[in-house]
């Protein structure tokens, strides 16, 4: 089945997000332009915009299995970050990055925290391909954060 995922991701946002209040136009153009397949292995990407959780890894490194949020409740916790353009982000747990990409369209900076080493490298490489150059991936501890690039306007944790 060829996908044809520019619509998908306009019927995600007209069937999943805007229908549960999220009206915050930079996050709705950000969520229209970020390709979310691009963030789930090949034989996910057609399961890309359905409204649930999709497990993008099962924590063979002792991290535990990780799952990419479900658009609904990742639009409405992003909405009610309130983040402005001028904002430095720390996103906790940021999986394979669709996250911290939709901040890189809605704030200045984003430092995206990840715990399993092979799910930031693929955050890196997709961010990288996307042009997300706002974007610092960093393997590490989530419940230590990342001190160094502090201070932050937003904290979200996703992961």
């Amino acid at each position: 089945m060829s996908a044809d995922f520019s619509e998908r991701r306009v019927k995600m946002v007209d069937g999943q997000i805007r229908t549960t209040d999220v009206t915050s136009a930079p996050l709705i153009e950000a969520m229209l332009t970020v390709p979310r397949e691009a963030f789930v292995g090949p034989g996910q990407r057609d399961l890309a915009y359905i409204d649930e959780d999709i497990r993008i890894s099962d924590g063979a490194n002792g991290s535990g299995a990780r799952y990419l949020m479900e658009p609904s409740p990742l639009a409405k916790l992003l909405q009610l970050a309130e983040i402005d353009a001028s904002d430095s982000v720390l996103d906790v747990g940021c999986g394979s990055g669709y996250s911290a990409a939709l901040l890189s369209r809605l704030a200045r900076s984003v430092v995206a925290l990840e715990s399993d080493p092979a799910l930031a490298e693929t955050a890196k490489s997709t961010l990288s391909s996307l042009g997300c150059q706002n974007v610092t991936v960093i393997t590490g501890p989530l419940p230590q954060g990342h001190a160094a690039k502090a201070p932050y306007n937003v904290i979200f944790i996703g992961g």
